[in-house]
């Protein structure tokens, strides 16, 4: 089926447009995206083995 996306798309309400476009920021200058840097933070916290918190840009170098 045409656009169809490969994997189920998850909706979070409630944030506000700022914090949206910072974490995108941040995201990009971690070489990283918004998804990606999401499910590390989602394995991370449900305690999957060998999850680990994304880095922030701050933390690089």
């Amino acid at each position: 089926m045409a656009n169809q996306h490969k994997h189920k798309q998850r909706v979070i309400r409630g944030i506000p447009d700022d914090l949206v476009e910072a974490f995108d920021t941040a995201a990009r200058e971690a070489g990283s995206d918004r998804s990606a840097v999401t499910r590390q933070l989602w394995e991370w916290y449900a305690g999957r083995p060998d999850a680990e918190l994304p880095r922030r840009p701050a933390d690089q170098g």
